[in-house]
């Protein structure tokens, strides 16, 4: 065979083999489905509410900005007829590919007259669906017959319809601009359907150079467009490449989105927030804090919880115009509790039966030795009151009563109770705290407050709260339910609170609702914490620097809020109260002396007496006043040692009652001692019975 015959005979074998692997090379991927490309999220998480409406968006995708997939027929159909003109004009045509298109681009270069493209829109959405074809001017022959085939592909799956959609939702056309609705209200400010003549000869000219400078737009956009006005074009063209607008969207829950949608989420978030009920709920706040201003309260913040179901229904975690940290979120930052974890308290007490709602405690000034030195708890208002009911201290939120009940009851299970009901971050040993537990000193935040009340609530069943429209967290009992609902009782009595907080405090509404409110030292945090048989409402007015306000209580600073949030929720659909649960009995009581008037009381069953009486100085038991057991007395070595003196005060009378120290009897009382360092005991007695000793040191 000759050498000419051979290679006869082997040139056809390798234009065969090279036809097969350009074949191979330029298969088209599976061509996806319409549906799943079009679903596929933008480059911003939207946040919505349980009915499906926006509350924020955040975008996620730090290189290009693409909004959700926007149908067709939201775009205005002169900026199609105009796009699908200048890019490919027998689009409507073709199979995917232009060959005439290709034909004249391929005379074009051969006359070396420059690159006139030849891409379809079919060839561009391929393109855009598959990045492994390459981007627009870097491909070479074999990637551009890959393309055609990817285009014929996509075209025997979509319909022409469906295929321009994707072209106008994925097409680049400014920077990291993507898609004609992005375009629209990033460039323009407005949506895609309402764009002017103009303006779409702007973004026609984009769509085939997206980065060309301002000049070059303009040329292409008034040559593409010979019915418009050039000079309305140009005004176009500078308001659109201008500084970009921002897109109009909500924003009603700002710190909910930041912790629903961090950087990486994609697509629709839903959430169990209620948008109308958070949009009422952040007027209800500015309101409040502008009626406040020139008390330097600048910030607050609410929650609404369904009581029901455990769903947060609002969650607004700054509001006020004022606010100079509006990014931190009032709902999670932890605050001192004041007077709001008394409710608790009082609960435990009657639970393990210490109190009852008609037991007196003794509202007089009060020494308590701790390890740090002595603790004197003190009332708001600086007065004592003297003896008071259990209903009347927790109406009238009155501390000392509160730290009597709290020696009953032992500050860890207080505590302990404290944490089972949904305050977690109380989690040191009760020694930690010590007795200004009892005074709210501990801190807490505003969504534990009302996941705690929101057990009283439900006669004693705790449970987490939950910002998931699909969850609905089990509750677990943790409170008696007897005891929860007398608590229940007394925070909804407005004539138990009257006396501190009068009967037009701005608590009482026209339904049932049981409410508390605390503030803490300084007036540093204002709290309203209260609910009806629907829902809980936890409100808080302070400042997020931590600067005391001025002349803010509980009733003037997050009151107000709180009943204006209630009014509304409730508008037009009042709710029922609450019926007594097994174990309550309803009884009438009296006091003697009279410290308060007979009325009817609510009772454990089993725990009821008729009258309750105070005991006399005959009857009660003496007991050491001062100094207080652990007390260190400091000699001051500047005064004559004969003129200073410990003076031993005594509470209660028995016939033949004295003071000894170290077994030394004083004369008189009180008595009057004259101290010598070292570690001494002190002891009342009559000489037959010892009826309280202490020990103290002197240095």
């Amino acid at each position: 065979m000759t050498p000419a015959l051979r290679r006869a005979r082997v040139l056809p074998l390798l234009l065969l083999a090279l036809i097969g692997a350009l074949v191979w090379r330029t298969q088209p991927a599976p061509v996806p489905d319409f549906a799943a490309v079009a679903a596929q999220p933008g480059s911003e998480a939207v946040l919505l509410d349980r009915h499906g409406r926006e509350l924020a968006r955040r975008r996620t995708d730090p290189d290009q900005r693409r909004l959700d997939w926007l149908p067709i027929a939201a775009i205005s159909p002169d900026l199609v007829r105009r796009l699908v003109t200048a890019e490919d004009r027998r689009f409507w045509q073709h199979h995917g590919v232009d060959w005439r298109a290709v034909a004249a681009a391929t005379r074009s270069r051969v006359a070396g007259d420059g690159g006139r493209g030849a891409s379809t829109i079919s060839m561009q959405v391929a393109a855009l669906v598959d990045p492994a074809l390459g981007r627009a001017g870097q491909r070479g022959a074999v990637q551009k017959l890959a393309q055609m085939r990817a285009a014929r592909a996509i075209e025997a799956r979509w319909s022409k319809a469906q295929i321009l959609e994707a072209w106008l939702n994925l097409l680049p056309l400014r920077g990291d601009v993507v898609g004609i609705d992005a375009a629209a209200r990033l460039l323009a400010g407005r949506p895609a359907a309402s764009l002017a003549p103009a303006e779409n000869a702007v973004l026609v000219a984009l769509a085939r150079r997206p980065s060309a400078p301002v000049p070059a737009v303009l040329e292409r956009a008034c040559r593409a467009a010979p019915d418009l006005d050039c000079a309305a074009i140009a005004l176009a063209a500078a308001r659109l490449l201008g500084a970009r607008q921002g897109v109009a969207t909500t924003d009603l829950a700002p710190h909910v989105a930041d912790r629903l949608l961090p950087p990486g989420t994609t697509g629709l978030v839903q959430t169990s927030i209620d948008a109308g009920v958070q949009a009422m709920v952040r007027a209800a706040l500015d309101r409040q804090l502008a009626a406040l201003a020139g008390r330097n309260a600048r910030d607050a913040a609410a929650v609404v919880v369904d009581n029901a179901t455990g769903k947060i229904i609002a969650w607004v975690g700054s509001a006020g115009a004022a606010s100079r940290a509006a990014a931190v979120d009032g709902v999670t930052a932890p605050r001192q509790a004041g007077s709001t974890l008394k409710p608790q308290l009082y609960a435990l007490a009657l639970e393990q039966r210490l109190l009852t709602a008609a037991s007196v405690l003794d509202d007089s000034p009060v020494d308590l030795e701790t390890a740090t030195g002595l603790y004197v708890p003190q009332n708001y208002d600086r007065g004592f009151r003297g003896p008071v009911s259990v209903r009347t201290a927790l109406g009238n939120s009155l501390n000392v009563p509160a730290v009597r009940a709290l020696l009953l009851t032992g500050v860890e299970p207080f505590r302990q109770r404290l944490f089972d009901v949904g305050y977690r971050g109380i989690d040191r040993p009760g020694d930690y705290y010590g007795f200004s537990l009892a005074l709210g000193s501990a801190e807490v935040t505003l969504l534990e407050q009302a996941a705690a009340f929101r057990a009283l609530a439900l006669g004693g069943r705790a449970g987490p709260l939950t910002l998931d429209p699909r969850m609905r967290p089990p509750t677990t009992p943790v409170i008696d339910a007897a005891a929860a609902a007398i608590v229940r009782d007394m925070l909804a009595d407005s004539a138990a609170r009257a006396a501190s907080f009068g009967e037009e405090s701005g608590l009482s509404l026209p339904f049932p609702a049981a409410v508390k409110t605390g503030t803490s030292k300084a007036m540093r945090d204002n709290w309203c914490i209260g609910f009806s048989r629907r829902f809980t409402v936890a409100v808080w007015v302070g400042n997020f620097e931590g600067d005391a306000m001025i002349g803010v209580s509980g009733t003037s600073g997050a009151a107000p809020a709180w009943a204006a949030i209630m009014l509304a929720l409730h508008d037009g659909a009042p709710p029922v109260g609450w019926a007594l649960p097994p174990g309550v009995e309803r009884h009438r009581v009296a006091f003697r002396p009279a410290v308060e008037p007979p009325r009817e009381e609510l009772f454990l069953a089993g725990t009821w007496q008729p009258v309750f009486a105070l005991a006399t100085a005959a009857e009660q038991s003496p007991r050491l006043v001062a100094p207080s057991d652990g007390a260190v007395i400091a000699i001051d070595p500047d005064i004559p040692p004969a003129r200073q003196f410990v003076v031993i005060r005594v509470k209660g009378q028995r016939p033949g009652l004295f003071v000894s120290v170290d077994g030394r009897r004083l004369p008189g009382l009180p008595a009057r001692w004259s101290p010598v360092p070292g570690r001494h005991e002190v002891a009342l007695s009559d000489g037959r019975t010892t009826y309280d000793r202490v020990r103290i040191s002197v240095r």
